[in-house]
């Protein structure tokens, strides 16, 4: 049976649908030869290439979606190359049977915490999409006097590069002298937003740690540079979230296994 080409290749986990039509719009994707066109269909039968290469594909019965949380350590960047020749994030993930990893969203390089991983386009698209309000929550360990003035601008808004940015909320997690830790949410996630509008305050971020993202917790267990995959129910609750409907894998794997230390609050 035919399907629309953006869907096969998202199924593939090549990326979103959205992301693929802008490939074939480009002609980076061919069927048999031919240069596709946006609206074509193809089957799992046919041969398609993406930039030339040869895609492999799996039956409907075969495709099944797989997210990965991984705890990110410091001095990891969040790309899958790196031309200063510095470790990824997907250094330590393990091989695919089919498609690619897509990280669902990113974390600097001197940020660590949760960071999701899937084999689905659809699903990390969705995921990161503004419209779908994808709850970020995250550790701030904070340099310098917090006022409630301040925390009352954090939460009401203020101007970053031209934007209204804001936390949806934040709670005192405690602390001694000019360190305090707290955390906070947010939905959008902007490029270092966390940390910019602790600065418009006044104050430093020492140290950040994404704890959540969405339904998902930062696992208590899982050392840094680790991963695991997410449960039938967590992958679904993902899902549901953002009004798709996968297919979770089956069997989970064992995780990789690490020996350094894993997040715990403190005072100081």
């Amino acid at each position: 049976m035919s399907e629309k080409l953006q869907k096969i290749l998202a199924n593939a986990g090549l990326g979103s649908r959205r992301e693929i039509e802008k490939w074939i719009a480009a002609g980076r994707v061919s069927v048999n030869g031919s240069i596709a066109s946006l609206g074509d269909r193809a089957t799992v039968n046919d041969t398609i290439r993406v930039d030339g290469n040869i895609i492999t594909l799996k039956s409907a019965e075969e495709i099944y979606t797989r997210v990965l949380a991984y705890h990110k350590p410091l001095d990891e960047v969040s790309t899958a190359k790196d031309p200063q020749g510095r470790a990824t994030v997907f250094d330590r993930l393990p091989k695919t049977r089919f498609g690619r990893w897509i990280s669902i969203g990113r974390l600097d390089i001197n940020t660590t915490g949760l960071l999701l991983f899937t084999n689905n386009g659809e699903l990390a698209h969705r995921l990161m999409h503004p419209s779908y309000q994808v709850e970020r929550n995250y550790a701030v360990r904070v340099f310098g006097e917090v006022t409630s003035d301040m925390l009352k601008n954090l939460k009401s808004g203020v101007l970053i590069d031209g934007e209204l940015c804001h936390f949806d909320s934040i709670m005192d997690k405690g602390g001694e002298g000019s360190n305090h830790w707290y955390e906070v949410s947010l939905a959008e996630g902007k490029n270092r937003e966390v940390r910019k509008l602790w600065q418009s305050q006044g104050v430093e971020v020492s140290r950040l740690i994404r704890v959540k993202y969405g339904p998902v917790e930062l696992p208590h267990n899982l050392n840094r540079g680790s991963w695991v995959d997410l449960s039938e129910n967590s992958i679904k609750d993902l899902a549901n979230l953002v009004k798709l409907q996968v297919t979770p894998r089956k069997e989970r794997p064992k995780a990789a296994k690490s020996h350094k230390k894993k997040f715990q609050w403190k005072k100081k």
